[in-house]
């Protein structure tokens, strides 16, 4: 390992003069070892300094866990992928991924320089670069893939499951040359990094038990310093010890199972051959490796947010200090002649210097425009005119800006915004300057944050060309079920990429028979099973959308998206947004719900979705022909979705479009189905048929509604179809299964707030949901929580009298 430009130092020539002897070369990668632990530590004790005196708002670093990173890092090739946590900063920066001034870029939150994630995650969260400013992929195979961190706990793990398994697929696929950029015949690994603590969570076990049934190439290394913050190893896991823990899992005689290994924390021999042997191993039988990094240390305990002083012993304390990893590699590389004690202390202070001078430049490159913009500000005050000039609270506002210390963008556009009110209260003239400076730093603030949620490069969900569906003179009435089943029969062979998965999808074709026939005609490699594990199938299909791979990911029943939740909403929905568009995942989750039976299949948690989700598209398809529709756009885009389909739908007879697989259906655009002028009804799905209903029964009374399917959640509406609706009607009623409170809120306040509707009401709207309580089973109790026909109709008829159907 060579360590990159940005991280060399003038000392380690004076310590390592040319030489020709055969030692040369191996003493020289022993002290760039040593050399980036020294300055990996410096970083770390110099950047909670940062935090304490109020520069940065939060740290936590990989003090401790240098010796084993700088050891993995040798075992890394070009085309591997990482899938870690928020402590591997010494292994950024021995790949050359992060320089120092990158790391406190983060730590600070510079919008401007922080190259993982523009200033929108905390430190050690890295990410490098899958896809163009445009959209489109980079070569993965010539550069070292990390994937955009998060911070919950484990929650690097369903990913690092797909990540690898994209390996495997590219090696079974064997798809064309214009795959090359994503892979070298599936010959790449995923790096797997994970604190001993987080090994308590389910999902370590779910990823570790798919690896093993899966068989692909995932290392991961557990970094164990004895403490999940402050309670003890023995109280986090059995046996005191996660390698004791796994001993079930080795792999036997009949290749089942993964390799386990172990390695003191603080011997960099032991690391260095033990890393070695792991790794070469998992690219030579593409089976999954525990590595288990024992008896580390954490000098500064778990963050910036305490001390680890309060739950270590002293003798804990004295052994941490005398077996700290970078104090154990110096007594070897002294004992062995590789360095003079002199030398190392000597490389110790250069480190510091070496670490203070880039912390002065990064600290100053981050501050010097918000310093810029406060003299701009305070200029301002200074130009006031008449009374404001002299007014008691612009003399105190303006003392407050001066006295900012370090001030954030936040602090002066508050002040700003505290002047612009004042002289308005007064009503004394606003200086257009201080109009134009608030409008500026705020639409500034703006594309900082609250860009990136959705692709908006051609790519796009909603750039994808409308295709009507074309039917013929008689079309065939076939079940919904084989509706989807010949679309997924024209998408799998459309694109070789394209992969399904999930619980029983593979051999009887899913439960309601959607993929019935695939596996058979496709091969076990594209359509496949999974166990019933929620988190890691979304999971899996998350690594592998990021590899270029198209995955379906079926999800047996909505409300199970509660299992998979915590992938969804902290990782698939936040990945562009965090990673400030370098990375994507186009991952579609298929599953369904609505007007089933019982507290745990009733299906129609909307409104937690649409408030968990943002990031991904919600599509709600009223039938299979939409689905497949829409199924046929997100395949064309770069954003990942969830389709719900209507899971009393599979059995009614649809008239099948000539042109499925090539017909698309617009995202956000909603689809006026009947025509009224008394009043208009909102909704979506299965609760589209029930609106039909209530509309038959309604008509007799005269009364006319006009009936929109929203057809999607997010983006909802984005033509202002209902809003134009609501102009002719005046009246409106939103219908949904959901819980009062729910995706009917949601889009009462789309349409009536966010859209501008309240202003054509002539009445209060009405929102027809579910009871407040879960469906309880049965057909009476369906019939009694759910939103029935009469219902519908009975909310109408009140609404547009005016009075209480008696």
């Amino acid at each position: 390992m060579t360590l990159t430009a940005d991280l060399t130092h003038p000392i380690l020539e004076k310590i390592l003069p040319p030489d020709s002897s055969p030692e040369s070369p191996y003493k020289h990668e022993v002290i760039n070892d040593f050399w980036l632990c020294l300055i990996s530590r410096e970083l770390s004790l110099q950047g909670r300094r940062e935090v304490l005196t109020g520069k940065a708002k939060f740290g936590i670093f990989g003090d401790g866990k240098e010796l084993p990173q700088v050891a993995m890092a040798k075992t890394v090739c070009k085309g591997d992928f990482r899938s870690g946590y928020y402590r591997d900063q010494t292994l950024m920066m021995a790949l050359g991924i992060s320089t120092i001034e990158d790391f406190l870029a983060q730590m600070y939150s510079d919008t401007r320089h922080d190259p993982f994630s523009g200033g929108r995650q905390m430190n050690s969260h890295f990410a490098t670069r899958f896809i163009d400013k445009n959209g489109e992929w980079t070569d993965h195979i010539n550069r070292f893939n990390v994937s955009a961190g998060v911070s919950c706990t484990g929650g690097q793990m369903g990913r690092a499951l797909g990540l690898a398994l994209a390996s495997k697929k590219y090696r079974e696929l064997k798809l064309g040359p214009e795959f090359d950029r994503f892979s070298r015949q599936g010959n790449e690994i995923c790096f797997c990094t994970i604190g001993d603590a987080s090994t308590s969570e389910g999902v370590f076990w779910e990823t570790v038990n798919a690896a093993a049934v899966m068989k692909v190439p995932l290392v991961v290394a557990v970094w164990d310093d004895g403490y999940g913050i402050s309670v003890p190893v023995e109280k986090q896991t059995v046996k005191g010890s996660i390698s004791r823990a796994l001993e079930g899992f080795l792999r036997d005689e009949e290749n089942q199972g993964i390799d386990l290994y172990t390695a003191e924390g603080w011997d960099y021999q032991e690391l260095c051959v033990t890393f070695d042997k792991a790794v070469k191993k998992v690219r030579s039988t593409f089976m999954p490796a525990v590595v288990h990094v024992k008896n580390l240390t954490q000098p500064q305990g778990h963050s910036t947010s305490g001390s680890h002083e309060r739950y270590k012993s002293k003798a804990r304390l004295s052994w941490e200090t005398e077996y700290d990893c970078i104090n154990k590699f110096e007594e070897w590389i002294v004992q062995n002649g590789l360095l003079e004690d002199a030398e190392c202390q000597e490389m110790r202070r250069e480190a510091r210097s070496f670490v203070r001078e880039r912390k002065k430049k990064a600290w100053h490159r981050f501050q010097g425009p918000k310093n810029d913009m406060r003299t701009r500000l305070i200029k301002m005050y200074k130009e006031l005119t008449g009374p404001a000039i002299n007014s008691q609270r612009s003399i105190e506002l303006a003392q407050e800006l001066a006295d900012f210390v370090n001030p954030s963008r936040g602090e002066i556009i508050a002040n700003a915004k505290a002047l612009k009110f004042h002289l308005i209260a007064k009503r004394w003239k606003v200086p257009d300057n201080l109009t134009a400076f608030i409008e500026e730093q705020t639409k500034r603030l703006e594309k900082d944050y609250s860009t990136f949620l959705y692709d908006k490069g051609p790519g796009s969900a909603l750039n994808i060309p409308v295709v009507q569906p074309a039917y013929d003179e008689d079309p065939p009435l076939i079940n919904g079920y084989q509706v989807i089943n010949r679309f997924f029969d024209h998408a799998l062979a459309k694109y070789p990429n394209l992969i399904a998965f999930g619980e029983d999808v593979g051999f009887i074709g899913d439960v309601n028979q959607g993929m019935a026939g695939m596996q058979k005609k496709y091969g076990e490699e594209r359509v496949f099973d999974t166990g019933i594990r929620e988190w890691t199938i979304i999971g899996q299909g998350l690594g592998c959308a990021m590899r270029g791979l198209r995955p379906i990911a079926e999800i047996q029943y909505i409300d199970y998206l509660v299992y998979a939740l915590p992938v969804i909403t902290d990782d698939l929905a936040t990945l562009r947004y965090r990673s400030i568009n370098q990375q994507q995942a186009p991952l579609i989750i298929r599953t369904r719900g609505h007007r089933l039976e019982g507290i745990w299949h009733t299906g129609s948690p909307m409104g937690m979705l649409v408030n968990a989700a943002k990031g991904i598209y919600i599509l709600t398809p009223r039938n299979m022909v939409q689905a497949a529709g829409m199924y046929n756009t997100m395949l064309q885009s770069n954003d990942p979705a969830i389709v719900i389909e209507c899971l009393n739908g599979y059995r009614l007879k649809e008239p099948c479009p000539a042109n499925i697989g090539t017909y698309t259906v617009p995202i956000g655009l909603p689809e006026i189905l009947q025509d009224g002028k008394d009043a208009t009804l909102v909704t979506y799905g299965s609760c589209v048929r029930i609106a039909m209903q209530a509309l038959a029964m309604v008509e007799e009374l005269g009364i006319s509604v006009e009936l929109i399917d929203a057809q999607t959640l997010i983006p909802f509406d984005l033509e202002k179809v209902i809003l134009s609706s609501l102009k002719r009607t005046n009246k409106i009623i939103f219908l949904d299964e959901d819980h009062p409170g729910g995706a009917t809120a949601y889009m009462k306040y789309m349409v009536l707030e966010k859209h501008g509707g309240y202003r054509y009401l002539d009445l209060p709207p009405v929102c027809v949901t579910a009871k407040d309580h879960r469906t309880p089973y049965g057909s009476d109790g369906d019939y009694y929580a759910k939103p029935q026909a009469a219902d519908v109709a009975t909310a109408i008829y009140e609404l547009v009298f005016e009075k209480k159907l008696t």
